[in-house]
């Protein structure tokens, strides 16, 4: 339902927020809503473990990557500790049609795609440039640079538009896009600019800003006077707050959102009202400038533990199960080890690959300078 709900914006003073879309208490009880429920009439107790199930899994893959950087495995990793539900709720509500548009803490999002978590780890090893397919999973490439992929999708949204893929009535044709960002890339000028052409465009597109509260170091009350999903209202779309803990809230809004692209309604703004539990990435470190009480505070709202609850509340499940997703995750984490120190590292010469589809003549050679160098070690040794 819609709470009246006070929130603590991380570093500021409270401040009462009516606007808040919760179906699932962090103590795990059921919260009925006439308008939300009715979007997710079809999440019974099969559902609801297979939700649990992405949640675990997408928080496996996630401390796993930062146990493998701390090892020497990857370079960085950025975590989506905390921000689990906010993911796997809106990657469940996509469609295969529809297309994603993450930024680069878009881990579970990626997992209810099918994307290959071991695939994530190759851009954050630094053996290539995240290069999975996206047309075969609608999930594009990780956005390094902040906010960019706002734009992208929102151009994407506009050829959907002009290839007929909305508003038909076909749910086979009609098409919607969303794209991820954090509270930070709300200040990037790319933002503001992708809110005003999907506003006069009433492009197919949802953004999905996951409010973790801080930007880096920078706390929220620096970056905005009113609450994120206000600034909607001024570019001439809707834009709500859900619980960005509750996952049966952010799958409920994000369909009722996506439908309302797909129906060729134009654009929303779905804000997540979450925490970032753990460092923004692996090279940052958190207790210099946030309160450990304030962590407390949110661990009490963990998106898996109220899950758990609810389903350990209403017998949904018996313990057999919680060990079998525990034992999946075990195996998980075995694939992600192996298959992380067997990426093969990229030989020099595939600094060229990629560039162009059709690579000009000074390019080539370029590259076969360079080869013939690289070959010079070689012969060299060779003599030897």
């Amino acid at each position: 339902m819609t709470v009246d709900s006070t929130v603590e914006p991380a570093g500021g003073a409270a401040a009462s927020e009516p606007e808040l879309v919760q179906l699932l208490t962090p103590e795990g009880e059921r919260v009925p809503d006439d308008h939300y429920d009715a979007l997710i009439d079809d999440i019974g107790p099969p559902e609801i473990r297979g939700l649990y199930r992405d949640l675990v899994l997408a928080r496996r893959i996630d401390s796993e990557a930062v146990a493998l950087q701390r090892q020497g495995e990857l370079g960085l990793w950025a975590s989506l500790l905390g921000q689990e539900a906010a993911q796997v709720g809106s990657g469940r509500a996509l469609r295969p049609h529809d297309h994603v548009f993450p930024t680069y803490r878009e881990h579970g999002v990626a997992w209810c795609r099918g994307v290959d978590p071991a695939r994530l780890l190759g851009l954050f090893r630094g053996v290539d440039q995240g290069g999975w397919d996206p047309r075969s999973t609608n999930f594009h490439l990780y956005t390094i640079v902040i906010g960019a992929q706002t734009l992208h999708a929102t151009g994407y949204a506009m050829g959907v538009q002009r290839d007929g893929a909305v508003g038909t009535g076909d749910p086979n044709r009609d098409t919607a896009v969303i794209a991820y960002f954090g509270d930070g890339a709300t200040s990037q000028g790319d933002v503001n600019e992708a809110f005003i052409w999907a506003s006069v465009n009433n492009t197919p597109v949802v953004f999905f800003c996951q409010n973790n509260q801080w930007a880096i170091s920078e706390p929220l009350e620096r970056q905005t006077r009113v609450p994120l999903y206000r600034r909607a209202h001024g570019f001439g779309f809707p834009g709500l707050r859900v619980d960005g803990n509750d996952v049966l809230a952010c799958l409920a809004v994000t369909r009722e959102a996506l439908q309302r692209a797909r129906d060729g309604e134009g654009p929303t703004l779905i804000e997540a009202f979450t925490y970032r539990m753990g460092a923004h990435t692996t090279t940052d470190d958190p207790t210099r400038y946030r309160l450990g009480s304030e962590l407390e505070h949110w661990r009490l709202k963990d998106p898996i533990e109220r899950v758990k609850a609810y389903i350990v509340r209403g017998e949904l499940a018996d313990q057999e199960f919680f060990d079998e997703v525990e034992a999946e995750a075990e195996q998980l984490a075995e694939h992600l080890r192996t298959a992380c120190r067997e990426l093969p590292d990229p030989g020099p010469e595939s600094i060229f690959d990629h560039v162009y589809v059709d690579p000009p003549a000074p390019l080539l050679a370029q590259r076969d300078e360079m080869t013939a160098y690289l070959d010079s070690f070689a012969n060299e040794e060779a003599r030897r």
